[in-house]
């Protein structure tokens, strides 16, 4: 659609867009008032009376609620507007309640030990300097020369004084993280607080460690603190068995190191890094490997390796299976998706959808005018969305375009947009033009349908919020069924997006392992008992028990020909009717068979072991980027050593922090990404070549084997560096969305008056 602001139209022009007069955040308070006046953000008038409340937006609600004699009430609320300001109010009383006693807890659990006597109050005549506590905001040291009238005099809450105090010191802090460039995302965070807490705690004449000290004693006594804290994992892996996982990374001095992690059902935790430089990584190699992580951590519980399907894992585990033939080798389900989402995205209906979004967002963000105004018009919300692969940020990116299309719209017809010169442009017209295609939005809309079950079961296998076999092969049903929806149940229509999601999964997500995990799981099968008479399923079930009990024969006829049969007809403890847990989507598989699987004991344990394990290895490749953040530039001349000792503590402190989040219910969206890196192809042409993460599916491609050594072509071009030396390299134009520029819309909006001495602006 090309805009000529000189040419007639039939229609009067779109007035200019009036200034914004609610707040960038969520807040409910928002619906029920506005601001006064935009340059002046503590000023709130209400909707129904007409009030003006002067302590922004959360003192308007108490205004509505009329909570207490402090705040004029409201006399033409409704009752639903009070009740949803009360709501929001008491969420924050409970927010700060729960935030002030998170903060004291990292406080007591700081301590520094000091002599007796080493005490000094305030206003002695010992040398040391004074230390500063909290009850220097009320009173003041005892001046022996004062008049008896200045020292009788009452003593004023000196506050003012306290907080420049505070503002002093935090400005030797922020001198240090400028000058170092350190993100300012790593000072919120616990650690940090306990380090300032400790600091304070031993007072003046703190000598700060040595890097000799950092890089031995400390570093050792770290390490040994990291593992001790995940002393309760080896209860769960002795109890309900684990996974293996590894992959391999090459930092940038080439040297090729192969991590290995271990899921249990209490996350995953890293367990060691080699590396590998002097050989190629050979079936033989990672065999090697993963043999002597099983053996460390011991034979008997780990019940499955997980890695990718390259052709070289594939050479491992069938070495692995000649030596240990009770250990299932399972391809990674995150790889496995990706790929399907690759396949579908490469599909012309898609990928032709994708690139006119794609040139969208790098016409705006390409111009500082354009993107200033996008980002007026979205209320400061980023349209770019990164995910931690190119297609998690396609998909969270068209979604991001959904939710703002009708800000997006308005935005191209309003004046402000028509009169700058780049938007005159072909590209200009070009974008505006898509953006008011109502087929493009439709296009968006069926992309978003189509990927939407999939990037769900993605969000599941790669989240960790639980063991994820359970609901691996069913959802996946589901999903495919959600796709075929999409598409009107046409067959026509969705058989090339079926066709590839079957080709991918065939081999990789429908072995013997996932369809027994998919038949011991009741929210599936007793919902539809059809799927005990599968004789698929029946068949994988055998082999899965074949495996499982190996030698012990007398225990596999047992659990197939005793204690199988009253798990499929519902018959004794199955057949109760707390037993009916299992209709909840949220229920717990494995809790579920530990309270109702008494009567089965052999069924019970190899149901609450299969059901504990993992689908996916994506937790091991996490440590990449953990590398990266480490092994820099200006400190590659750690030894491998050393590496693998920060990456345990920094990777495992991390699961740890996780895993205290989700139980806390503070969950975030598993396929964001605070990096840009996996997004490029949103910000520039040519964008998607620096991503950093590459899916490739070696069915796909050239399968060759050295005739002589017998190793696959691909293998032996990675030793070489034979991508590294094509690769394009990372240049300036890749575009990095910093924190202080980039706002998610997954990010929690805080109360305003959570923030001290930030207005309404400030985000």
């Amino acid at each position: 659609m090309d805009i000529d602001p000189g040419a007639d139209r039939s229609v009067p022009p779109v007035p200019p867009v009036p200034p914004v007069l609610i707040g960038n955040s969520s807040d409910v308070g928002w619906k029920y008032g506005k601001y006064c006046d935009p340059n002046n953000k503590s000023k709130v008038k209400c909707d129904f009376c007409g009030h003006i409340s002067t302590g922004g937006i959360y003192r308007f609600k108490k205004h509505i609620v009329g909570v207490d004699n402090v705040v004029a009430s409201c006399k033409k609320a409704t009752p639903e507007a009070k009740e949803a300001c009360k709501k929001a109010l008491e969420k924050t009383v409970v927010t700060k309640g729960l935030k002030r006693q998170h903060d004291q807890d990292l406080r007591d659990d700081v301590h520094i030990s000091s002599s007796v006597g080493e005490e000094v109050c305030v206003g002695s005549s010992t040398s040391e300097p004074n230390k500063v506590g909290p009850m220097d905001k009320f009173v003041r040291p005892i001046d022996g020369k004062s008049s008896k009238e200045e020292a009788l005099r009452q003593l004023s809450m000196n506050e003012a004084l306290f907080k420049e105090r505070v503002h002093q010191a935090s400005q030797y802090v922020a001198r240090w993280v400028y000058t170092h460039a350190i993100p300012f995302n790593a000072l919120d965070n616990d650690e940090f607080k306990q380090m300032c807490e400790a600091i304070g705690k031993f007072g003046p004449g703190y000598e700060p460690p040595s890097q000799f000290d950092l890089r031995e004693k400390l570093l050792t006594e770290e390490y040994a603190r990291t593992k001790s804290l995940l002393d309760d994992r080896e209860a769960q892996k002795i109890k309900l068995g684990c996974t293996i996982m590894t992959d391999a990374w090459t930092d940038i001095k080439r040297r090729s190191i192969m991590n290995v992690c271990m899921h249990c059902s209490g996350g995953t935790s890293f367990l060691k890094s080699k590396e590998t430089s002097d050989v190629s990584h050979t079936g033989e190699v990672i065999f090697e490997l993963v043999d002597k992580a099983i053996e460390e951590v011991g034979a008997q519980h780990v019940m499955q390796v997980c890695t990718d399907n390259a052709s070289n894992n594939m050479a491992a585990k069938k070495l692995l299976l000649e030596k240990r033939p009770k250990i299932f080798w399972t391809s990674c389900a995150t790889h496995t998706i990706n790929l399907m989402l690759q396949g579908i995205g490469n599909i012309k209906r898609f990928k032709s959808i994708v690139d006119q979004a794609q040139k969208v967002t790098i016409f705006i963000y390409a111009h500082h005018k354009t993107l200033a105004y996008m980002r007026k018009c979205t209320k400061r919300r980023d349209i770019v969305r990164p995910g931690v692969t190119r297609f998690a940020s396609n998909f969270l990116t068209l979604q991001s375009l959904a939710e703002k299309r009708d800000a997006l719209r308005g935005m191209v017809v309003d004046r402000a947009w028509e009169e700058m010169p780049i938007v005159k442009t072909k590209k200009g017209k070009d974008a505006t033009a898509t953006l008011m295609d109502a087929n493009f939005w439709k296009g968006v809309t069926l992309c978003l349908k189509v990927f939407e079950p999939l990037v769900s079961l993605l969000r599941l296998v790669d989240g960790d919020v639980k063991p994820s076999l359970a609901w691996l092969y069913g959802e996946m049903l589901k999903a495919k069924t959600k796709i075929k929806e999409a598409f009107g149940n046409n067959e026509k229509n969705y058989r090339e997006t079926i066709a590839i999601i079957d080709k991918k999964l065939k081999g990789r997500l429908d072995s013997p392992l996932h369809k027994t995990a998919y038949l011991l799981n009741p929210h599936y099968t007793y919902a539809n008992k059809d799927i005990f008479d599968d004789s698929s399923m029946t068949v994988a079930l055998m082999k899965c028990a074949e495996q499982y009990f190996g030698e012990d024969e007398i225990s596999a006829k047992k659990m197939i020909n005793e204690e199988w049969l009253l798990y499929e007809n519902m018959e004794g403890p199955f057949k109760k009717k707390l037993a009916t847990s299992w209709e909840r989507a949220d229920y717990n598989p494995v809790g579920w068979w530990k309270l109702y699987g008494t009567e089965v004991p052999l069924l019970q344990k190899m149901a609450m072991r299969i059901l504990s394990l993992t689908s996916s290895s994506s937790g091991c490749e996490r440590n990449w980027s953990i590398y990266e953040m480490i092994h820099t530039k200006r400190r590659n001349r750690l030894t491998t050593d050393r590496l693998n000792n920060m990456v345990y503590i920094q990777f495992n402190t991390r699961m740890l922090s996780k895993r205290q989040r989700l139980k806390d219910k503070k969950k975030a969206d598993s396929l964001l990404s605070t990096d840009a890196s996996e997004a490029q192809g949103w910000l520039f042409e040519g964008g998607d070549d620096y991503a950093v993460v590459v899916f490739r599916d070696e069915e796909d491609g050239d399968q060759g084997v050295h005739p002589a050594s017998g190793i696959p072509y691909d293998v032996i071009g990675e030793a070489m560096g034979a991508q590294e030396q094509l690769q394009v390299r990372r240049s300036a134009r890749v575009r990095d969305l910093e924190e202080e520029e980039f706002e998610s819309d997954e990010e929690d909006v805080l109360e305003e008056d959570e923030i001290e001495y930030e207005d309404d602006d400030e985000y």
